[in-house]
């Protein structure tokens, strides 16, 4: 006896349980969708990220403080000119700081063409730019002199060597990672977007044409009148 309505109660309770999934499915809001859509597409339409400019302006602060401590250490040496005309024209190795200049120079330029201009999203630019670097300065601390011209000596090779790696763990942590997850959640938004307008127009079809059923008192009252109607006059 107890076999039909536990069937029917099993019924309501796995209708019940579908229920949250088609409320989440309906609950998608296309406006909400296409705005989202929208803010990505803008992004990308401005060529390049907030994360990847920041990048950049990073590079560029790299080469004009590297240019400032040289331009600093040639005016303590005594003069601009004459300490120029001894580190360019005669440059020496074990002494001059010109190539540390040229190394900043070179990961701006490597660094700004990469990421900038030609956007890459690889880390082996900044990677070829980093090792050169390290590899460079460890061998000039090592063959070279300057830890015995002062304080330059440390502060030029110390700066280079910890500014390109900063740039390196700001692209590898937080630029290619940002950029990725954005463009994860735009073709999420997209895809939830174009299902949300396949979904959308059957809902409201089905409310749209639903009938309700007809009502049973207002059958009794017509059947009522009807007798009434065919009864003979007297």
């Amino acid at each position: 006896m107890n076999r039909v309505p536990a069937d029917a109660e099993n019924g309501h309770s796995s209708s019940v349980e579908s229920c949250p999934s088609l409320w989440d499915v309906h609950s998608i809001n296309p406006t909400q969708l296409i705005a989202r859509i929208e803010s990505y597409e803008g992004r990308e339409k401005k060529g390049i990220s907030d994360v990847r400019r920041t990048f950049c302006l990073f590079v560029t602060f790299d080469l004009l403080f590297i240019t400032l401590l040289w331009i600093i250490e040639l005016n303590v040496k005594g003069g601009i000119e004459t300490t120029l005309e001894k580190e360019v024209l005669h440059y020496d190795y074990s002494s001059s700081y010109f190539d540390i200049f040229l190394l900043a120079v070179f990961r701006f330029k490597v660094l700004i063409l990469a990421y900038a201009m030609c956007r890459l999203r690889h880390w082996w630019a900044i990677a070829f730019t980093t090792a050169v670097t390290s590899a460079f300065l460890l061998a000039k601390v090592i063959i070279s002199q300057l830890f015995s011209q002062g304080a330059f000596g440390y502060v030029l090779p110390i700066i280079s060597f910890i500014l390109a790696w900063i740039e390196t763990w700001f692209l590898d942590f937080k630029v290619l990672p940002q950029e990725t997850e954005e463009e994860n959640r735009f073709l999420i938004a997209q895809d939830a977007s174009e299902r949300a307008a396949l979904l959308r127009p059957g809902v409201l079809s089905d409310g749209q044409f639903y009938s309700p059923p007809e009502s049973v008192a207002g059958s009794d009252e017509d059947s009522e009148e009807k007798q009434d109607s065919e009864k003979p006059v007297v």
